[in-house]
C-alpha cells in the first residue's frame, strides 16, 4: 500500500470518527424533541431497545459463526456461560441503568449541559483504576480534571441561579450515569478482549433490553408505545442514527486511525449538541456556556492526551 493510500485510509478514518461522534451527540437532541411531544424518556429508551437491539444481535451472531469457523482444535470456545453471565450483567449496568438515568435527566437540564456532564466519564475510569488496580495519577491529570469541574460549575451557577433545584437534581442524575458508565468500561474491557467487540455489544444489549422493557411493562401499559404519529420517526432515530449508526462508525474508525485518536475526536460531539441545541431546541447559550463549555472541553483533551486512554471497539453510549 501506497503513502498515499494510507493517508487516504487515515482521512477516512478521521471522517468517520467526526461522522460517529456526531450522530452519538444527537441522542439529547432526540430524546429532548420526544419529550416536547408529551413521550416520556422511559418509552423512548424502550423505543430504543426495540429499534436497535434485533440489529446488535444480527451482527452478533454473524460474529459469533464467523468465529467459530475460525476457530482451530485444541482452541477455547468461542463464549463460555461465565462470559455470557458476566456480558449481559455490565450490559444492564450501562444500557439500562446509565441510559435511564441520562434520559431521564434530559427532563431537568439542558441538552448540552447534559453532553458536558457526561463527556467527563473518562475521569471516573481513571479513578477506579488508581481504587482498585493501583493505576498511577499524574498531576496533569487531576489538573485536566480540575479544569473540566471549574467549566462545569460555570454552567451549573448559572442554571442552576435561573431554573433553581431542577438543575441540581438533573445534574446529579446524569453524574451517576456517567460512573455507573465508568464502572462499564472497567467491567467491559476484559470481556471485549475475550470475545470482541460484536459480540460482546450484542450479549450487553441482549441484556439490557429484556430489563428496559419489564421496567417499561411494570410502569407503563403497553399502549404507551403507541407514541404519536408525529413522534414515531424519533423513535426510529433514537434507535438507529443514535445509537447503532454511530457504534458502527466508531468501529470503523477505530480500525482506521486507532482508539486514541478516535477518542480525542470524539471531543467533538459537545460542539454538535450545543449547536443542535441552540439551533433546533432553541436551548440559551450564554458566556457562561461558552466559557464552561471551553473549559471542560480544555480539561478533557489534556487528559486524553496524557491518559491516552483506548476505547473498547465498539462503544455505544448509555
Amino acid at each position: 500500500m501506497t503513502r498515499f493510500d494510507l493517508r487516504r485510509l487515515a482521512w477516512l478514518g478521521y471522517a468517520v470518527a467526526i461522522l460517529g461522534a456526531a450522530l452519538f451527540a444527537t441522542k439529547g437532541i432526540v430524546i429532548k424533541l420526544a419529550l416536547a411531544q408529551d413521550v416520556d424518556p422511559l418509552t423512548t429508551l424502550t423505543w430504543r431497545m426495540i429499534v436497535a437491539v434485533p440489529i446488535f444481535v444480527m451482527v452478533g451472531l454473524f460474529g459469533y459463526r464467523r468465529k467459530r469457523s475460525e476457530r482451530t482444535d485444541g482452541a477455547p470456545p468461542v463464549l463460555d456461560w461465565r462470559s455470557v453471565l458476566q456480558t449481559l450483567g455490565v450490559g444492564v449496568l450501562a444500557y439500562y441503568v446509565a441510559s435511564f438515568l441520562d434520559f431521564t435527566a434530559l427532563e431537568y437540564i439542558s441538552a448540552q449541559f447534559d453532553r458536558l456532564i457526561l463527556l467527563t466519564y473518562p475521569f471516573f475510569v481513571v479513578l477506579f483504576g488508581a481504587l482498585f488496580f493501583r493505576r498511577a495519577i499524574t498531576p496533569m491529570m487531576i489538573a485536566a480534571l480540575l479544569v473540566s469541574y471549574l467549566g462545569i460549575a460555570v454552567i451549573f451557577w448559572r442554571d442552576f441561579s435561573i431554573e433553581g433545584k431542577h438543575v441540581l437534581f438533573g445534574a446529579a442524575l446524569v453524574f451517576t450515569a456517567s460512573i455507573i458508565y465508568a464502572a462499564y468500561q472497567i467491567f467491559a474491557k476484559p470481556l471485549i478482549d475475550r470475545m470482541g467487540a460484536q459480540l460482546f455489544t450484542s450479549i450487553a444489549m441482549s441484556g439490557a433490553g429484556p430489563a428496559v422493557i419489564a421496567h417499561f411493562l411494570l410502569t407503563h401499559p403497553l399502549a404507551d408505545l403507541a407514541v404519536p404519529i408525529s413522534a414515531l420517526p424519533l423513535m426510529l432515530a433514537i434507535g438507529t442514527v443514535s445509537t447503532v449508526l454511530p457504534a458502527y462508525c466508531i468501529s470503523a474508525a477505530i480500525g482506521l486511525i486507532g482508539p486514541e485518536r478516535t477518542a480525542v475526536i470524539g471531543n467533538v460531539s459537545p460542539v454538535v449538541t450545543i449547536t443542535l441545541a441552540v439551533t433546533v431546541l432553541g436551548e440559551a447559550f450564554t458566556l457562561y456556556h461558552a466559557i464552561g463549555t471551553t473549559l471542560v472541553l480544555l480539561g478533557v483533551l489534556l487528559f486524553t492526551r496524557k491518559a491516552k486512554p483506548k476505547a473498547p471497539e465498539v462503544d455505544v453510549e448509555p
